[in-house]
């Protein structure tokens, strides 16, 4: 059996070179905020889109940075992998990609840092957990929410015993985004409305459960056992697409699977319960929930 990557520690690594694939809404992010982390440098961009492509070259270049390699067909990101000066492969394609890129990436003996989520099923989460294993590479989820200011706050009183026993804990992922998913500049390829019409369920859960995960360590001393989850019937994106684009539009007339709400119910081998909720198609303001029920005490965001 091999050994866990838990607590995996590798070797310092004095300049971390990266190459980023995928210059989207968060790829573009990324350059942004990577180019004011000592220690890194970005040294190569790979993306479908030219624009992009300049866009982000731009940016790099104005910081000095030297031999910046861009890359733009379409099985380019395994050429990216192969190059033996990057260290880490810094990637925000869309989701289909996310597990391929970074099970090639491991392989070749690359970090790699995925945007959320890692993965869209079981088979895809045990292959990273795999690869990870084998070939002792980090294997990071970008998940950001678990670094927000009041999810680490809480995290530090919960290892400080002022919540008791943690019994019940409660995240989501409440965000309008019907129209991003039906703008067609706004996900290339229109993507993530695709995903909309093939999938239901929660396809976005780590947001709400991410930091719950954390306070609850599971994985550490607590495993999650079942789940119970049910979705509501589709309204919002089809009423959505009728006041936009009429009744008769293509978008109007298309079956989108996913359902408005999704409430999922999870319990651990401990006991401790997990209320996890999915909504991108209603008017709801966005909400995390974010909710803490302890022997000693509670929280909420």
């Amino acid at each position: 059996m091999k050994p866990h990557v838990i607590g995996l520690s590798c070797s310092p690594i004095p300049l971390v070179n990266i190459a980023i694939i995928g210059l989207g809404n968060r790829g573009m992010l990324a350059v942004h905020r990577l180019l004011y982390i000592r220690g890194c440098r970005i040294i190569a961009l790979c993306d479908l889109q030219p624009e992009r492509l300049k866009e982000a070259s731009t940016i790099i270049t104005s910081h000095n940075i030297p031999s910046l390699a861009l890359y733009r067909d379409p099985d380019d990101w395994k050429l990216v992998c192969e190059r033996a000066d990057i260290d880490l492969i810094y990637h925000c394609t869309h989701w289909q990609l996310h597990t391929p890129i970074a099970v090639y990436a491991m392989q070749q003996g690359k970090h790699v840092a995925i945007e959320v989520p890692a993965a869209l099923s079981v088979r895809e989460c045990w292959q990273l957990v795999d690869i990870a294993e084998a070939t002792r590479r980090h294997c990071m989820m970008l998940e950001n929410c678990c670094y927000d200011l009041f999810e680490l706050a809480t995290l530090n009183m919960a290892r400080q015993g002022l919540f008791g026993e943690i019994v019940h804990a409660e995240g989501a992922y409440i965000h309008d985004l019907r129209a991003m998913n039906f703008d067609p500049h706004t996900y290339y390829g229109m993507w993530s409305l695709r995903h909309n019409e093939q999938h239901t369920g929660n396809p976005y859960p780590t947001h709400g459960l991410g930091p719950l995960c954390q306070l609850l360590r599971i994985h550490r001393s607590d495993r999650m056992a079942y789940l119970v989850s049910i979705s509501s019937a589709q309204f919002g994106m089809t009423e959505y697409a009728i006041e936009k684009f009429g009744p008769e539009s293509v978008q109007a007339q298309k079956e989108y699977k996913k359902g408005d709400m999704n409430t999922t119910l999870i319990r651990t081998i401990q006991g401790k319960t997990i209320l996890v909720q999915h909504d991108i198609s209603n008017p709801r303001p966005y909400s995390r929930i974010y909710h803490i029920t302890g022997t000693r005490g509670m929280a909420q965001k």
